[in-house]
C-alpha cells in the first residue's frame, strides 16, 4: 500500500502530469484539497472509489482515511494544489506516515508561479534583469516565518518576489518593498490562475492595492514583483544560444 502525494497544479485540470492522472485512476481510496483543487481533477478515479473533500477534515481525520486504507491494502491518492513541495502541508503527513511505516511517494505538479507567468506570456528570469525567483510567503494568521526570511531580506537581492498569502497584507508589501523596488516597479496579481474565473491584475508597489480593492480580489491569489514583470524590449540574449559562446554540446564556434 502506498500513498501518493500528488500535485494537481494550479487548478486547469489539463495541466495534471500524465503520472498524476494515472495514480489518481487506479487508486480505490482519493482524498483531495477541494478548497483549492476542482472536483474535475479527480473525476478519474475509478468507479466506487472512496473520494473526500478534506477541506472540511483536521489532520487526524485525513490520517485516519489513510490508516482505514492502509489496513486493507489499498491506495491512497492524496491530492494538493500547485506542487506538493511548496506550502503543501504534506510534511506533517509524512511525519505520520514514517512514524507507523506506511510507504509513499510524491508526485510533482504545476506551481502556481509557473502557471502565472505562462498565462502572462513571459519569462520571469531575463537576463541582466532577474536571474532569481523567491518564493515567499506573508505570515499574517498562517504559521510564523523563520527568523530572517524577511520580505525586507529577499528585497534587498531585487530578485523576481513570488509572494503567497499576501493579498489582505498589500499595503505591508507595498511598505517595505518601495525602498528596494521603487513604487513604480511592475506588481502582477493573479487571481485563480489556470480557472475559467481567473484573473490578472498588472499594477505597480505605488497602484496595485487599489486596482485589487476596485476587483475585490481578497483570497486564493499570487502576487509577482520585480522589474522582469516589465515590458522590456531591450535586454542583453542569453548566452545558451550565443554562437560566440562555445559550450559542452556546442563545442565550436560558429562562424
Amino acid at each position: 500500500m502506498t500513498v501518493y502525494f500528488i500535485g494537481a497544479g494550479p487548478g486547469d485540470p489539463e495541466l495534471l502530469t500524465l503520472k498524476a492522472q494515472r495514480i489518481i485512476s487506479e487508486c480505490p481510496v482519493c482524498l483531495y484539497a477541494g478548497s483549492l483543487v476542482p472536483e474535475a481533477v479527480v473525476a478519474g478515479a475509478p468507479e466506487g472509489a472512496l473520494v473526500m473533500d478534506t477541506a472540511p477534515m483536521t489532520l487526524d481525520d485525513t490520517h485516519a482515511q489513510i490508516v482505514a486504507a492502509h489496513a486493507k491494502g489499498q491506495d491512497v491518492a492524496r491530492v494538493h494544489s500547485g506542487d506538493p513541495s511548496l506550502y503543501g502541508a504534506i510534511a506533517e503527513q509524512i511525519r505520520r506516515l514514517k512514524a507507523e511505516g506506511i510507504d509513499y511517494q510524491i508526485i510533482p505538479g504545476v506551481p502556481a508561479y509557473a502557471a502565472a507567468a505562462a498565462a502572462l506570456g513571459q519569462e520571469l528570469t531575463v537576463p541582466e534583469i532577474a536571474q532569481s525567483i523567491v518564493l515567499t510567503r506573508m505570515s499574517m494568521k498562517s504559521t510564523s516565518m523563520p527568523e530572517g526570511e524577511t520580505l525586507e531580506n529577499f528585497a534587498r537581492t531585487g530578485a523576481t518576489l513570488a509572494i503567497h498569502l499576501g493579498i489582505r497584507a498589500l499595503r505591508e508589501i507595498e511598505r517595505v518593498l518601495t525602498p528596494h523596488y521603487g513604487a513604480d516597479c511592475p506588481v502582477v496579481v493573479a487571481y485563480r490562475a489556470s480557472w475559467p474565473d481567473e484573473v490578472f491584475l498588472r499594477g505597480t508597489l505605488s497602484d496595485i492595492h487599489a486596482k485589487v480593492r476596485a476587483e475585490k480580489i481578497t483570497r486564493t491569489a499570487l502576487i509577482l514583483v520585480g522589474p522582469a514583470l516589465a515590458d522590456i524590449m531591450d535586454f542583453k540574449d542569453s548566452a545558451l544560444y550565443d554562437p560566440e559562446i562555445p559550450h559542452v554540446l556546442r563545442p565550436k564556434v560558429l562562424v
